[in-house]
């Protein structure tokens, strides 16, 4: 087994962050848009379609207001491992700002690399979603 984990900080509120995560079915609209184009909700499965063509089916596991973390795991699609259990969180931070968590385990460990490389670039879409989304200083009224 082999973990992937990613974090940034981001210049929205932990609540305006989560108002994001928390919408499951639009990955596509709201967290990755352009990284993921598509995402169709069915029950608590939603294909999510990736920019590059890859498919993959992730099974809701665990949607917690209260610690504004989401976990899933993928059950299908074009993406092949034996397991792939994944976690975000928005994590305040002192400042006002938001730690953004994305933790993945993965088997077998040789999809690590892989998949560490489609973390790393959608991260770099998810912060700038984010950030757009609420920032610090537009929740507070300044400029």
């Amino acid at each position: 087994m082999a973990a992937i984990h990613q974090e940034f900080v981001v210049d929205a509120r932990p609540e305006a962050v989560w108002d994001v995560l928390a919408d499951y079915g639009a990955v596509h609209r709201r967290l990755a848009p352009g990284f993921v184009i598509d995402t169709q909700l069915h029950d608590d499965t939603r294909t999510v379609t990736f920019a590059d063509g890859t498919i993959v089916y992730e099974r809701l596991v665990d949607l917690d207001a209260a610690s504004r973390r989401v976990a899933y795991t993928v059950v299908g699609g074009s993406l092949h491992p034996s397991h792939h259990h994944a976690w975000m969180q928005a994590v305040p931070e002192a400042d006002g700002t938001t730690r953004f968590v994305w933790h993945t385990d993965v088997i077998p460990a040789e999809l690590a690399g892989p998949i560490a490389e489609f973390v790393e670039r959608g991260s770099a879409v998810i912060q700038a979603a984010l950030s757009a989304a609420g920032t610090v200083g537009q929740a507070h009224g300044s400029s």
